[in-house]
């Protein structure tokens, strides 16, 4: 008997050095699997839809206009545009008169995300918004593309140096010029910016007539003029658009048209120049622009001059498209508003990319080679074989751009599957032209109009054509991953049978070698596949990965064998009771999923958890011990925070306020650690030891730096605001008071509660001098919240509910050395901490705003700290500042493992399981259109939820500095004695 358990020992001992080296292993695979994937969102949502190597497509018909000027106010609203001030009159009185008597009007749909660059691109280019945009950080388009300015003789520009670059600054045939980044100042009426576009232009034709070359070569054909108004869009974002200084600038760019055409007329004499007028974007009433709501997609269009058509009244016959919907989800023939007075004009309202092939049309230009554009017929002056002509080149241009991604994907593929409804499309094209031939031009129109809208279907089809493969690794690699953290889980931290060193370990080992052998045959395979269609280096990554997930699952088969046939010789009862953990687990991490958009979502959650937990335990025990209501108030303190905006507001007293709550809580906490050990409910938590005066000193310190940074938090905010500076004194004491603040802790006593007292008060000074408002209440409310979690989970401990097992005297001893010394096996219903931990974790994240997001924190928050400009410094603050809630939860989550006697790490992987379920969650909600906020956001959401592979590590190696020596008085062992 003793030999046996000399060897039983030494085989544990064996054991746990076997499951060190496998967890390092299996840790640092999980990094390195969800770098990998977090990279495929940009394989799968952010690839280009550019295609170089197009074939140009030369009109067949006489171009209408000789030039063309293209006038852009940039955040131009059309209701702004177009409706009559207060007093009736209207403030494009010129434009106005332009739509009346000489040319077409509508409004130009914009493409979310509409901003100045994604929507200049549309205008000019024809093409929406390069998701692979994403990786330049949404300032330039990383990948070279045709435009109408390509295509001219020559262009010029003048405005933003934002804008006018992007399109001329590497094009050869271009004038152009732009003011300094200086000019645009918030602060001033920038109207003054339009005006500097018109001034350049007017300077440029004067100049003209002295010298001969600039004069020859404005009088070429195919020249396009561009001014950039920039104007609307500063006034906005400084001022909002109904204030007066914007809606004065509206006038300003009317007055500017006028002039530019005055000044062209005047200087060609030929009537042989066609006008645009449009915006790239609107401005909503905040002053700000990025998503689909109408005020910022509506833009005013008007076209008129050489090729456009004039006015004409409005009729039932004219549109017979009242289905079709433009790019920002807005039906056709939407009513124009009576206060525009234009409802008797026909209005012809357009997408955004449809100005590009317009333009090209105008000046008998191939259409740029990128374009997804449609042309309007409704502005084009032209016979009937003329329109079927140009929008024959404009379908065909289109097609090319299929062909070619229909070309490029055959000749990488083993398995092409071609875009079955344009397979014959060279029988669809012989059939137009021999349409033409016969005159029968009604017909081809309509026929080349549904292949431009089969060959638009084409280009989405190739587009997404590797979506259905990469989704289906990147997926089955998840879940791949998560069912091998289920089997390491349970053969290393559960007492359920399995043998992983046992008995023939030569033979597994053989099996093992043949099982990887056979997955590395297998990989090698499919990754020659990928090789041979050309595939991207990071497609191997991929499928190695998931390869060897599999290959992990399938080496345990024998364990897997066990298991299956413990659990169907187990009773009915206990499967369901699985399955009902299962299904609560799943339901409770896509709640969490919702919360990373609804933060409401907590405040319902913690209204019925106050209820819940505290009826439970008032039914076990009596409501005087306290912690049945402590627990409920907490809870309902705790759901207000959500309910407040993520945009924090200035609250200097509220934040010195804080400090006397937090002292009070501090004291709360210290006469229980030192009055209540003796009672049934408090015993494991509280320290019994006779108390050193070291150690009080030790927390009246801590509660004096408190109400030191509380005091600091007034006065450096104080006098900033007074003098606009901050101090050095101030500077110093604050640094001083936050760095001395966090080693505290490390002295206090290691009993439970007397540790995460001074763990509370340590980070209380740090986040208060980082604090500006609300956030420095939810700071203590969090730490009451985590302090409920604790003693209802001390209760159920004293009720021994959690412990209750077969034989839990055997669970403990055989797997002592190998779980940690003292641990238990984790059991069913411990999957409770794992999933308490995600809530309080994630509550951490959107508590005090959108963690998903700096931008929404208050830069504000770093200024007791520095004031001179230094963004790494005062990002790491910030950075920090967030950080400190998710210290508390963890801190929190470390003493319930001591006190549950539950391994840690093995609830460190169930929290990664639970993680990887949100993250297949927010891998299909990723988002490649939409606002660059709603992209950012759905971007960010999937990488932080990946990322908590490593970052909840790191904050639990971090977090052990301050609970590795954390103790628990237990109450185990009457329990252990009397079994």
């Amino acid at each position: 008997m003793r030999s046996d358990g000399i060897l039983g020992s030494r085989d544990a001992e064996e054991r746990s050095k076997w499951l060190k080296r496998k967890e390092i292993w299996l840790v640092v695979l999980g990094v390195i699997l969800h770098a990998v994937y977090m990279l495929s969102i940009f394989d799968i949502y952010f690839k280009t839809p550019i295609v170089h190597g197009v074939d140009l497509v030369t009109p067949r018909f006489t171009a209408p206009a000789k030039r063309l000027v293209l006038l852009v106010a940039d955040g131009l609203r059309a209701d702004k545009f177009y409706e009559p001030d207060s007093e009736g009159n209207y403030r494009a009185p010129f434009l106005r008169s332009i739509i009346k008597t000489q040319g077409r009007w509508g409004v130009s749909h914009a493409r979310p995300p509409t901003e100045s660059r994604p929507g200049h691109v549309a205008i000019i280019a024809g093409f929406y918004e390069d998701p692979s945009a994403v990786t330049k950080g949404w300032k330039a388009n990383p990948v070279e593309f045709d435009s109408v300015f390509n295509r001219s003789r020559h262009t010029i520009s003048f405005g933003s140096p934002d804008i006018v670059p992007i399109f001329c600054g590497a094009l050869q045939h271009s004038t152009w010029g732009s003011y300094p980044h200086d000019f645009e100042d918030f602060a001033t009426d920038a109207s003054f910016l339009d005006m500097w576009s018109l001034d350049q232009f007017r300077s440029l034709l004067n100049r003209s007539n002295e010298d001969s070359k600039l004069k020859k070569l404005l009088q070429m054909d195919n020249l396009v003029v561009f001014l950039h108004l920039l104007g609307c869009d500063s006034n906005g974002h400084a001022h909002r658009p109904f204030s007066s200084i914007y809606l004065n600038n509206v006038k300003v760019v009317d007055h500017v048209a006028e002039s530019v055409y005055n000044l062209v007329e005047d200087y060609f004499k030929d009537n042989r120049t066609a006008y645009i007028f449009t915006a790239d974007h609107g401005m909503s009433d905040k002053g700000s622009h990025g998503d689909g709501h109408p005020s910022n997609t509506d833009t005013p269009l008007v076209a008129w001059g050489a090729g456009v058509k004039y006015p004409r009244p409005v009729s039932s016959s004219n549109h017979s498209d009242s289905g079709f919907r433009f790019v920002d989800d807005h039906v056709h023939d939407s009513p124009t508003p009576t206060e525009w007075g234009l409802h008797g004009i026909e209005r012809v309202d357009v997408n955004q990319a449809d100005i590009a092939p317009l333009m090209s049309t105008l000046l008998g230009l191939p259409c740029p080679v990128n374009s997804v554009g449609s042309l309007p017929l409704d502005y084009i002056n032209m016979s009937k074989a003329e329109e079927v002509e140009a929008v024959l080149a404009n379908t065909k241009e289109i097609l090319n751009q299929f062909l070619r991604k229909s070309y490029i994907k055959q000749s990488h593929s083993l398995y092409f599957k071609p875009f079955k409804p344009l397979s014959h499309y060279s029988s669809m094209l012989d059939k137009i032209e021999h349409l033409i031939l016969s005159k029968e031009y009604d017909a081809a129109m309509d026929l080349s109009q549904n292949l431009r809208s089969l060959a638009l279907q084409g280009l989405h089809y190739f587009q997404t054509y590797d979506w259905l493969m990469l989704m289906s690794v990147i997926t089955l690699g998840y879940v791949g991953w998560m069912l091998y953290l289920v089997l390491h889980v349970l053969q290393s931290y559960t007492s359920l049978p399995g043998n992983i060193f046992g008995v023939e370990q030569a033979v597994q080992r053989n099996h093992h070698r043949k099982i990887y052998l056979y997955g590395c045959v297998v990989t090698a395979m499919l990754s020659s596949l990928l090789l041979l269609e050309h595939s991207p280096p990071l497609y191997h990554m991929y499928m190695i990965m998931t390869s060897f997930s599999w290959v992990q699952i399938f080496s345990e088969y024998r364990f897997i064998n066990v298991l299956w046939k413990h659990l169907s010789g187990r009773k009915v009862n206990i499967v369901i009771k699985l399955l009902a953990t299962t299904a609560l687990s799943v339901f409770i991490l896509e709640f969490l999923v919702n919360s990373f958009t609804e933060r409401k979502l907590y405040t319902v959650c913690f209204l019925i958890a106050g209820v819940a937990a505290s009826v439970y335990l008032l039914k076990s025990i009596p409501w005087k011990s306290g912690i049945p209501i402590y627990v409920w108030v907490a809870c309902w303190f705790l759901s207000v925070f959500t309910l407040m905006p993520a945009e924090i507001p200035d609250n200097n007293q509220l934040v010195v306020g804080s400090g006397a709550v937090i002292i009070i809580i501090g004291i709360a906490a210290r006469w229980l650690d030192l009055h209540a050990g003796g009672r049934k409910y408090w015993l494991s938590i509280c320290n019994r030891e006779v108390k050193s005066p070291r150690v009080s000193s030790l927390f009246y310190t801590q509660v004096l730096l408190v109400a030191l940074s509380s005091v600091m938090v007034y006065l450096s905010t104080s006098h900033r605001t007074e003098k606009q500076e901050l101090l050095a004194l101030h500077q110093l004491v604050n640094w001083s008071i936050a760095g001395f603040s966090m080693v505290l802790p490390l002295f206090s006593e290691n009993s439970l509660l007397s540790r995460l007292t001074s763990i509370f008060l340590g980070f209380a000074p740090p986040f208060l001098l980082l604090s500006i408002g609300y956030e420095a209440v939810f700071y203590a409310a969090l730490a009451l919240v985590l302090m409920a979690w604790i003693l209802f989970e001390n209760t159920l401990l004293n009720l021994n509910i959690v412990n209750k097992s077969s034989d839990p005297i055997r669970n403990v001893t055989n797997n002592s050395i190998i779980l940690g010394h003292g641990n238990r096996p984790l059991q069913l219903s411990d999957v409770r901490i794992p999933l308490v931990f995600m809530v309080l974790f994630n509550i951490a994240f959107f508590g005090t705003g959108n963690f998903a997001s700096i931008a929404s924190f208050e830069i504000s928050s770093v200024y007791r700290f520095i004031t001179i400009f230094s963004p790494f410094l005062m990002a790491a603050l910030l950075i920090f500042k967030l950080f400190i809630p998710f210290m508390l939860v963890i801190c929190a989550f470390s003493a319930i493992t001591k006190l549950n006697k539950v391994p840690r790490l093995g609830c460190y992987f169930l929290v990664i399981l639970f993680s990887d379920v949100m993250t297949i969650h927010f891998f299909f909600l990723v988002r490649n259109k939409g606002s660059w906020m709603e992209i950012g956001n759905s971007i960010s959401h999937f990488g932080i939820v990946s990322a908590q592979v490593v970052f909840v590590l790191l904050l639990f190696a971090l977090t052990n500095v301050y609970t590795k020596d954390l103790h628990c008085n237990s109450t185990v062992p009457s329990a252990r004695k009397a079994n």
